[in-house]
């Protein structure tokens, strides 16, 4: 995709004359939408990003308070205080049209991608979510990309131990032809230990660490920013990178080596338009410029052009910024654990410049060397406007509509069978226990629960868990764009209260079809702003993401999906438990339809996904926050034997999902298929040995009481509706599809 007509007018009258075919390559990767973010970047400054309110007191030892945003949007990865002393860091990545062209290695270069933006930021890449989305399972070609990406995100993941503990598989028709990777990753380091993306100061060396530069992956950048073309599994297949782990590997202990020493001024991992890209915009940070000698790149192709070696986005690279004295033992470094190293040029106060020496063909019939050709600078530019100079687009939209009430004639034994039965509901097994989730010794509750939690700290006065739940649903953002991107980020904050965590912070990866398209565009600018709303009201700034447009193919435009990662704390790493132990009362805990403060509704539900039928969204608490501080509390009441949240599929999945061969529940409910499979987030069913003390905790929250838990691994349900009898053996199988499918 050349460059716009006006965006070449626009250089050309920043230059005073027209450029190089290198800058305009450049010019052209630099402002697609993928690295500009041309359509998006006005709508984001809806996110609060900056701590929101105080979570705590000083902490002990005389610590900063918990959650101060250290590093916010706009560097590899954000970064956000434990305490003082202990940061994590937090990034997205997308990776959706490179994992149609070739599922295996888009899905893994992704895993790939997100690691080293942890690096950049001096952190130790601890653990991975991956949210996945694909057309309907029961096409064959979904299950072949859904086989192929969880293969190339276990490959890669497995091989350069880093746990992949928890995230999202779900189906709908919207990504026939266009499925979303969206992977985050969490990093840990010490306060003294951060770098970040921002140059320093003239007269360092610019230092590329890593795989030698090939032709894989060129024009990957402009690649992401175009809608998928019929052909696009064989065209576009030379625009998808090729990742090799173990040198990932590899270059995650150099990281850490590189670091520890001291050695790393600044840092960018090579991405999106590669060098070019990782370089311009590390120097433009800092308001600084660069001379680069691009004959210097270690390369693993011959004849590589100018623009080849700035824009291919080769995997497995980090650019350094260095002071000149340390080059040599950065070298040693490198050396050490097998990797490349080029010094390939230096920080300067001038433009961001490229030469390039061309050399004769290597040897000839005799041996003897090559001889140069000459120096030609194909690359003067100021860094900020390449890097920034972007013109945002100014484009129409439409409202999304709200849909109209038909809801199905459905009994209620047949919603219940339909919705605990359905690829979506289904236990993900199959996908999870494919990636090692407990490399690293700090997985406490990895896949399949709510959310995960990771030991960070011992426990004791220091214990710390660290609780990560991500994902989006389509069929609420779908049907009601603000609203269902509402919900998305309640769910997530709810998923980490189940386990007695506080969300701390979030990250999002905003997917959308053309945003050319009014109505497209229209739901996109829905999204981004129910999604900052919600994030607002509970106190959890959005401190960083990323923007994947264009996921239009011949089968339309995606759902607009704005998937989010969010983190929580608790005190330890021993929540409760998603499974029911048989010896208590089950409670249901939350502002709800069935407190009777409003009528339940089925909009986006699972089952008019499957049943057919259109309603209007649930209505959401009204007090978030208070919802979600006191639904953590009642998960971490003395009390408490087992908490679940209610959200897809609603009561009817989330009872099933807790059932075990050894523990079931005899519960009764007023009303029946819609207060059985409405999904309103913010819910919470609660197994309690004393239901008046939850009653206490809860305050104004309101609690139903469902009825007792039992030792006989049975399910009775009954509603004015109906009722329902099964076990755990006949749900297994039920929610088995998956394995079913795929095996």
């Amino acid at each position: 995709m050349p460059l716009a007509p006006s965006d070449h007018d626009l250089v050309t009258a920043e230059l005073g004359r027209d450029p190089t075919p290198t800058e305009e390559v450049l010019f052209e990767n630099l402002w697609s939408e993928h690295c500009a973010y041309r359509s998006s970047r006005p709508l984001l400054s809806a996110f609060e990003s900056e701590r929101v309110e105080q979570r705590s007191t000083e902490r002990p030892s005389g610590r900063s308070p918990r959650g101060e945003v250290v590093v916010g949007p706009g560097d590899d990865a954000a970064v956000v205080a434990l305490d003082g002393s202990t940061y994590i860091t937090l990034g997205i990545e997308s990776h959706n049209h490179p994992s149609y062209v070739d599922p295996f290695d888009g899905a893994a270069t992704g895993v790939g991608g997100i690691v080293r933006d942890t690096l950049s930021m001096g952190a130790y890449p601890i653990a991975l979510t991956d949210s996945l989305y694909f057309g309907a399972f029961e096409r064959e070609h979904s299950r072949y990309l859904l086989e192929g990406v969880v293969e190339g995100i276990s490959h890669y993941g497995n091989c350069i131990g880093v746990p992949t503990v928890g995230g999202s598989t779900t189906f709908h028709p919207g990504y026939e032809g266009n499925p979303l990777v969206n992977v985050a990753c969490v990093g840990l380091l010490d306060a003294d230990r951060l770098v970040t993306a921002e140059a320093q100061t003239p007269g360092n060396a610019l230092v590329l660490v890593g795989n030698a530069t090939g032709r894989d992956g060129l024009g990957g950048a402009s690649f992401a920013s175009e809608d998928l073309a019929e052909d696009a599994e064989t065209e576009d297949r030379p625009a998808v990178q090729v990742g090799d782990p173990y040198t990932e590997k590899l270059l995650i202990e150099a990281n850490e080596a590189l670091v520890e020493e001291g050695l790393v001024v600044s840092a960018r991992d090579l991405g999106a338009a590669g060098l070019g890209g990782a370089s311009s915009e590390m120097v433009a940070k800092g308001g600084l410029g660069a001379e680069i000698r691009l004959e210097r790149v270690h390369q693993r192709e011959p004849n590589m052009a100018p623009h080849e070696i700035l824009l291919a986005e080769s995997q497995e690279r980090m650019c350094y910024e260095v002071r000149p004295e340390d080059v040599k033992r950065v070298r040693g470094i490198a050396e050490r654990f097998d990797l490349g190293c080029s010094a390939i040029g230096e920080v300067t106060e001038g433009n961001y410049v490229c030469t390039f020496e061309e050399s004769e063909a290597v040897g000839d019939s005799e041996g003897r060397a090559a001889e140069p050709r000459g120096r030609e600078t194909v690359v003067d530019v100021p860094a900020e406007f390449l890097a920034d100079g972007a013109p945002m687009n100014d484009l129409d939209h439409l409202e999304p509509e709200e849909p109209d009430r038909e809801l199905p004639d459905v009994e209620v034994r047949e919603a219940f069978d339909e919705v605990v039965g359905s690829p979506n509901t289904a236990c993900k097994r199959w996908v999870y226990r494919q990636y090692d989730h407990e490399v690293g010794l700090r997985t406490a509750v990895g896949p399949g629960d709510d959310s995960a939690v990771l030991a960070i700290r011992e426990a004791g006065e220091d214990g710390l868990g660290l609780a990560i739940s991500a994902g989006a649903e389509p069929y609420w953002t779908e049907t009601a764009p603000y609203e269902g991107a509402r919900a998305v980020a309640l769910e997530n904050a709810t998923n980490l209260a189940a386990k007695g965590a506080e969300p701390l912070a979030a990250v999002d990866c905003l997917n959308g079809g053309n945003p050319e398209k009014p109505g497209v565009y229209g739901g996109f600018r829905a999204v981004v702003a129910g999604l900052a709303e919600m994030c607002s009201a509970l106190s959890t700034p959005v401190v960083g993401g990323n923007v994947s447009l264009y996921n239009d193919s011949t089968a339309g435009p995606i759902p607009p999906t704005p998937t989010l990662a969010m983190v929580g704390v608790r005190e330890d790493y021993s929540p409760p438990p998603m499974a029911l132990a048989g010896e208590g009362e089950l409670l249901l805990v939350g502002d709800h339809a069935l407190a009777g403060e409003t009528e339940p509704r089925l909009g986006g539900s699972e089952l008019l996904a499957r049943v057919g039928g259109s309603d209007r969204f649930p209505t959401l608490p009204g007090r978030p926050k208070l919802s979600i501080d006191t639904l953590a509390g009642i998960a971490n009441h003395e009390t408490t034997l087992a908490t679940h949240d209610v959200s897809h599929g609603g009561l009817a999945v989330s009872l099933a999902e807790m059932v075990t061969d050894d523990a079931g529940a005899a519960v009764e409910l007023e009303g029946g298929v819609p207060e059985l499979c409405t999904e309103t987030p913010g819910r919470l069913l609660v197994e309690t040995t004393d239901p008046e003390s939850v009653r206490e905790a809860a305050g104004d929250v309101p609690v139903i009481d469902l009825g007792p838990t039992t030792g006989d691994g049975r399910l009775s349900i009954e509603t004015t509706g109906g009722s329902i009898a099964t076990d755990a053996e006949a749900i297994a199988g039920r929610r088995d599809v998956l394995a079913r499918g795929l095996d």
